[in-house]
């Protein structure tokens, strides 16, 4: 049995969500971003319980097909930048539709429907969001953040950020207190 999972963003958010199944007395076969495997089904009240842990925990059980879908979609793109954002030598649209299976167009307008934003705008405020952090941790330069991120130069990244933020990336370093959003709220 596979249940899906909205909010589970990083290996922290595995961690607890494995939890909270062992907690109860499941032992989940497996457990990644958006998905828990488990070797038998749930009774009813034993998913009550869960629910009502994950939601304590700002997670929540997803159980419509739409749903899904853009949860999924979510999870690609967190991981994406997260993770491989420099790995990916593709575009979006041709990622996720190899990754989903899905024609992109379906993806898209899905999508769109649920969130009111744009697939690609929601990308692009994920590398903003990671921009930030990068920014904030001052361990890389402004073009080797560009590069990490796959930006074409840093006029691209600067201009996105500004376009996005109203500030230069330079005027949001010397900011103290502008904080991150997390990555569920984006």
């Amino acid at each position: 049995m596979k249940l899906y999972i909205k909010n589970m963003v990083c290996s922290r958010c595995k961690m607890v969500v494995k939890t909270v199944f062992e907690n109860i007395g499941i032992i989940p076969i497996s457990v990644e971003l958006g998905e828990v495997e488990l070797k038998n089904d749930m009774q009813q009240e034993q998913k009550q319980e869960v629910l009502k842990s994950l939601l304590s925990i700002g997670f929540d059980l997803i159980d419509d097909k739409k749903s899904k879908t853009i949860d999924k979609i979510k999870t690609l793109i967190i991981d994406l930048v997260q993770n491989k954002n420099n790995d990916l030598k593709i575009n979006l649209s041709d990622y996720l539709s190899q990754e989903l299976h899905q024609d992109y167009n379906t993806l898209s307008n899905l999508f769109s429907e649920v969130e009111n934003t744009t697939i690609e705008k929601y990308f692009i405020n994920q590398k903003i969001e990671k921009v930030k952090e990068l920014i904030i941790y001052d361990e890389l330069s402004l073009s080797e953040i560009a590069y990490s991120l796959n930006y074409s130069s840093v006029s691209h990244l600067s201009n996105q950020f500004k376009k996005v933020t109203g500030f230069s990336p330079t005027y949001f370093k010397n900011l103290k207190s502008i904080k991150r959003k997390q990555i569920e709220d984006i």
